[in-house]
């Protein structure tokens, strides 16, 4: 049975309306939750999701006097003697990677140099900088900082192809072969949403997996990423595909981009992809756009959107939209 999802586009598009503040500049949320500390003011991830929301459906502004007003709202958020962007709800190297690459996605790049991460830029200290991540014990929040680290250096084009190679020999070097994971062995699992799960494993190996696949660098096991894959979902360690987020794209990519390399478990692997779609999509198509919560978080909405696309170019046929989806990890690094 086909996704339709036609109806949920258009819902996305009014959505990204609604948070706009003046051309170009918008707000993440648009109302307060529990907690009260949300910001409704211009916001980082409010104009960066924006942009990308709309490069996804198929909306992107196309006019160079639009153009101007999004590239210009984007560089005001970076501070100029840090070369960083900053939001209280991630670190700022993740903040710092997602606006730079929203901005990619018109051409443009920040105004000021990247100079907090500019130690990096040494390949010993890159290595460094990727061992005292805490990869056993928070790997999916670290992940933030060691991709949005590389997604930010090289959208900027602030490192060559030899800090390139560094980059990804110590990923290969650090890729658990029973798993497919990274980095380390006997990885254990992790507490996250109510449940203990490999799935915080998963979605920060996703993180490595988008540079691998920008840069067209082979992952080491896509063997064993696709049965650990498989077995988190059949043992439903998780629940994926009852929220509006990132773990499912971060799920299908690490499936889909795997199975590319390799046919390991091919028909399993895509009835899986099939069965999570069609659940991910009952669960998204039953939420009432208007008065969602997730929905209405521009980050979130993004991350769900970006799923329904990868889901449609790994089973071509099963999603229907106006116009084919596009996943803007296809076009640059980061998410």
């Amino acid at each position: 049975m086909t996704i339709d999802l036609r109806g949920y586009i258009e819902a996305a598009r009014n959505i990204v309306a609604n948070h706009a503040l003046s051309p170009g500049t918008y707000r993440r949320w648009n109302w307060q939750g529990q907690d009260g500390t949300r910001d409704l003011g211009i916001n980082p991830y409010g104009c960066a999701d924006a942009a990308n929301i709309l490069y996804t459906i198929g909306y992107f502004p196309s006019g160079l006097e639009e153009r101007v007003d999004w590239i210009s709202a984007l560089q005001s958020l970076q501070n100029p003697e840090t070369g960083l962007f900053e939001e209280s709800t991630h670190h700022t190297i993740h903040t710092t990677a997602h606006c730079i690459a929203a901005l990619e996605l018109f051409d443009a790049k920040p105004l000021h140099k990247l100079t907090s991460l500019r130690i990096y830029t040494d390949p010993e200290e890159l290595r460094h900088f990727l061992s005292d991540l805490e990869w056993r014990g928070n790997p999916w929040r670290e992940s933030h900082r060691g991709a949005g680290l590389f997604a930010a250096m090289v959208i900027a084009d602030e490192v060559d192809l030899a800090w390139q190679d560094a980059y990804f020999s110590w990923l290969w070097q650090n890729t658990d072969p029973e798993t497919g994971l990274l980095a380390g062995k006997n990885l254990p699992r992790v507490t996250h949403s109510g449940t203990t799960t490999m799935v915080p494993h998963m979605a920060g190996t996703f993180h490595y997996l988008f540079n691998m696949q920008w840069a067209r660098r082979p992952s080491r096991y896509p063997e064993r990423l696709i049965d650990v894959c498989l077995a988190m979902y059949q043992e439903r360690q998780f629940p994926l595909g009852q929220s509006i987020g990132f773990a499912e794209i971060d799920w299908f990519y690490c499936m889909n981009r795997s199975l590319r390399q390799c046919n390991h478990r091919f028909e399993e692997s895509r009835a899986a992809i099939e069965a999570l779609g069609q659940e991910l999509a009952e669960y998204v198509l039953n939420l009432n756009p208007k008065t969602d919560d997730g929905l209405n978080d521009l980050h979130a909405l993004f991350g769900n959107l970006c799923a329904f696309a990868e889901l449609q170019q790994a089973l071509p046929g099963l999603v229907v939209t106006d116009r084919p989806m596009k996943l803007v990890l296809d076009r640059r690094p980061f998410i």
